[in-house]
């Protein structure tokens, strides 16, 4: 069976250290775990990496830094098949103000990319119906394939969970 391969915004990977809410902490910890055993395929871009070096906390910063070294993972470039799916997401009137750029780009790196999955933890822009269901419409006609958009708690298998269910 083929690896799924997984987009990782910034809000995934501050999910790692992030003390006021320990459940997706740990959640995002336990996918952290299962990508370093192998199970996934991981993406960042250019547009992640510049968020998570904007973070202000220097011991937060280490701290992903010491993460993000743990893993293997293919960085995307923002190229101009990115800026066209980042466009249609704002066509389609999906994140259509100029502060949600990122976040269009995140999906067309994701999509372009090829990702099964876009892990975030931004529920108000990327992690709800509309947007979910809008992504898989652009990706779709756009000539793309499947795209899910989620949190890493969507994706952990849990201990007490078999492959045969």
């Amino acid at each position: 069976m083929k690896k799924f391969k997984l987009y990782l915004d910034a809000s995934a990977i501050g999910y790692l250290d992030e003390q006021t809410s320990p459940k997706e902490m740990n959640d995002m910890r336990l996918l952290w775990n299962e990508i370093k055993q192998g199970k996934y395929d991981v993406a960042l871009s250019e547009v992640t990496k510049v968020e998570i070096n904007a973070i202000k906390n220097e011991e937060k910063l280490e701290t992903l830094g010491r993460y993000l070294n743990e893993i293997t993972y293919s960085t995307i470039e923002i190229d101009e098949d990115v800026l066209k799916i980042a466009d249609l997401v704002k066509s389609n009137q999906l994140l259509i103000s100029d502060k949600h750029e990122n976040d269009r780009l995140h999906i067309g790196c994701a999509i372009v990319y090829g990702c099964d999955v876009l892990v975030s933890y931004n529920f108000k822009h990327l992690v709800n119906v509309r947007t979910i269901k809008g992504a898989r419409a652009i990706s779709s006609l756009a000539g793309y394939g499947n795209i899910e958009i989620m949190p890493a708690a969507m994706l952990i298998q849990k201990e007490d969970e078999s492959d045969d269910n």
